[in-house]
């Protein structure tokens, strides 16, 4: 695999702008950049700094890896349902690194396993996190885990984003796997580009033309061209 990325890891190349993370990830622009470069914010004694909760692979331009857009879909997990100070959030995964002791714990198997039942006790000490809140934390990531695909390492290989609103309705048809077509979104198991599918929709091609030129299911199709442009199909 790294003969074609110069001996590096494609999950740790930086690939993908903040506007790339937000539309693949259904996430806003300025949540992600907030996580990854840190936000400015007024106090009483003037302006103090956020620092971003999860290091990015280059900030000169801002760029995320693979392995950050993983890490980015977990965290939204913790944050979507529990709408507290970011600093308990980066004390927690702070913890959860020093017991799991990987490199970037979210994005690894060591996660799914020990690692969740870790955090959401320093977590639910830290926000005072009842039983049911607590419950509804790992339920919510669950579901997200379970888009994620480890390699033998453990270490995330595959993503399959969510493509609709509501969570446990997403079928798994798109994919990001930093291994084909660079790390774009694409059809499993085929390498097509949504966001070609989606250039040639635009122009006027029918989702029959396309399915018929690719020789892919036209449901296929359909939900790539959904994660593009979400009003079109």
């Amino acid at each position: 695999m790294n003969k074609f990325y110069g001996g590096l890891d494609p999950r740790n190349i930086p690939t993908y702008s903040i506007s790339d993370a937000a539309r693949y990830l259904r996430i806003p622009v300025a949540t992600i950049r907030s996580w990854t470069v840190g936000r400015k914010y007024p106090t009483v004694e003037g302006k103090a700094f956020f620092s971003p909760l999860i290091p990015i692979a280059d900030r000169k331009p801002r760029l995320l890896s693979f392995t950050n857009m993983v890490e980015v879909h977990v965290l939204r997990a913790i944050r979507q349902h529990h709408n507290i100070d970011l600093g308990k959030v980066r004390a927690a995964l702070d913890f959860l690194e020093d017991q799991v002791q990987v490199s970037h714990p979210l994005a690894h198997e060591e996660f799914r396993t020990d690692g969740v039942d870790l955090f959401i006790e320093r977590y639910g000490e830290l926000i005072n996190a009842s039983a049911a809140g607590q419950t509804e934390l790992k339920d919510s990531l669950k579901t997200h885990l379970e888009r994620i695909e480890p390699d033998d390492s453990g270490l995330a290989i595959k993503l399959y984003p969510f493509t609709r609103s509501q969570e446990e309705n997403n079928p798994r048809i798109v994919v990001i796997d930093p291994r084909v077509a660079f790390g774009r979104l694409v059809i499993e198991g085929t390498g097509i580009p949504t966001s070609i599918l989606a250039e040639r929709y635009r122009a006027g091609d029918s989702m029959a033309d396309l399915a018929e030129d690719y020789q892919c299911d036209r449901d296929f199709i359909e939900e790539a061209i959904r994660c593009e442009l979400p009003n079109a199909a």
